[in-house]
């Protein structure tokens, strides 16, 4: 079992993300970077991104230049996310996820999103 925001845990749904249909046919023709900064950590914050293009999606430790959005939230609402005991969009409208970036961008990849999101809760991680 990966630990949660480690490089395993980027590797387990890269690979996740390749298998699985539903992903596959959201990414179609997309461009997206997303950049995600976890603040607060057992380890201080962790930044990660990903990065979709050319029909693969792809999720690694670090920063991606040029990204179109960044998101931004504690460890512990990251972790409640994971575990499905938050919703995204409550998450966002209460501030305890923050977005920087085009918003635009955001609103018009959210099946994306949604499935990216999906196969995160998928993953059998150790919070």
């Amino acid at each position: 079992m990966a630990q949660f925001l480690s490089a395993e845990h980027m590797t387990a749904a890269t690979d996740a993300m390749a298998a699985d249909g539903g992903f596959q046919n959201a990414i179609t023709g997309k461009q997206l970077g997303l950049q995600f900064v976890v603040t607060e950590g057992p380890a201080g914050d962790i930044h990660y991104h990903l990065s979709v293009g050319d029909g693969a999606a792809t999720m690694a430790l670090g920063e991606l230049e040029g990204a179109d959005a960044s998101i931004t939230s504690t460890y512990e609402t990251a972790a409640a996310l994971y575990r499905g005991e938050e919703n995204v969009q409550m998450a966002f409208m209460t501030g305890k996820i923050k977005v920087g970036g085009n918003m635009a961008t955001i609103m018009m990849n959210q099946s994306l999103i949604n499935e990216f999101t999906r196969i995160q809760g998928d993953l059998d991680l150790d919070v």
